[in-house]
């Protein structure tokens, strides 16, 4: 990512890429390609399968960026949402329900390393400003998290593994991304008063 584009901020991009900059795609692409390809990678298990959702993902965000409403939340966690949800209608459109039964850690060692040495510390930071934030939640709410966003699981799946009710589930979600949410925003006024 080239050095103005490196602090300027996802809304700011967003919105010139409205107005028809590809710079500024590229810049998000190279912000968030990484960590979308292993979580689409960790959902699909098939690196041809993530490279070709996460195409599909920026090439949405290149036409549809006027959908993105910074009010509602992070570009990050809009990209991961779609991600998320693409990759699941893939999986469930070639009748591959798969439900991924390990629980190990969402890894940085998983994100590939193409960009130069500084993007890959940035990518790194955010990975442990993410297992930080994740860490912060209570146990319940964690693994709700993990189940649906590293897991690949519907929340009626999660409500029976965990053997609870779905209201639980969803409650449990919704209260762990708006902690994980306030946790980043807070993050972002602090770096922003520091630059």
């Amino acid at each position: 990512m080239t050095a103005p584009m490196q602090h300027v901020p996802d809304s700011a991009l967003v919105e010139r890429i409205m107005a028809g900059d590809e710079g500024a795609l590229a810049a998000l692409y190279d912000r968030y390609a990484g960590m979308l390809f292993a979580m689409l990678v960790r959902i699909l298990r098939d690196t041809s399968a993530a490279e070709e959702v996460l195409q599909d993902l920026f090439l949405q965000l290149w036409r549809g960026a006027s959908r993105f409403d910074a009010s509602r939340g992070s570009l990050a966690a809009w990209l991961l949402v779609i991600g998320r949800n693409r990759a699941l209608s893939r999986l469930r459109g070639k009748g591959r329900h798969e439900i991924l039964a390990d629980s190990e850690e969402f890894s940085i060692e998983a994100v590939p390393s193409s960009g130069n040495l500084e993007d890959e510390v940035a990518r790194m930071q955010l990975m442990e400003r993410l297992r930080g934030a994740m860490a912060a939640l209570p146990q319940e709410q964690r693994e709700a998290v993990e189940l649906a966003y590293f897991e690949g699981m519907t929340q009626t799946e999660i409500a029976a593994r965990v053997g609870c009710p779905l209201g639980t589930v969803k409650s449990r979600v919704r209260a762990a991304m708006q902690t994980l949410k306030q946790l980043f925003e807070d993050e972002w006024t602090r770096q922003s008063g520091r630059l």
